[in-house]
């Protein structure tokens, strides 16, 4: 049951697609988090679980570009132009070689 109390009355709220558990009678400000909807939508209106297997995703990238001189030397260069394009005033062009 995880830190659900057998035998207690519980009060279930559901914000932003989290979905909240507190005992019945206690201070509102206990509550903890009991469950995701993992249909919500983000800021950019894509659902959650893409923005979770995105985020998964890159975490692999990382964890084998330690182990992957190639992946790691690509990651680098994304990482590179990433912080170029985050300056201001910055104006970066892709050229093929």
């Amino acid at each position: 049951m995880g830190t659900l109390r057998p035998g207690a009355t519980y009060v279930y709220e559901k914000i932003d697609g989290t979905t909240y558990a507190r005992e019945f009678g206690a201070d509102p400000n206990t509550r903890f988090a009991v469950g995701h909807d993992y249909d919500a939508r983000t800021c950019d209106g894509r659902p959650t679980i893409d923005h979770l297997r995105e985020d998964q995703m890159w975490g692999n990238i990382r964890r084998l570009a330690r182990t992957n001189p190639t992946l790691q030397a690509e990651l680098e260069r994304v990482i590179m132009l990433y912080h170029l394009i985050r300056q201001e005033n910055t104006t970066v062009e892709h050229h093929r070689v």
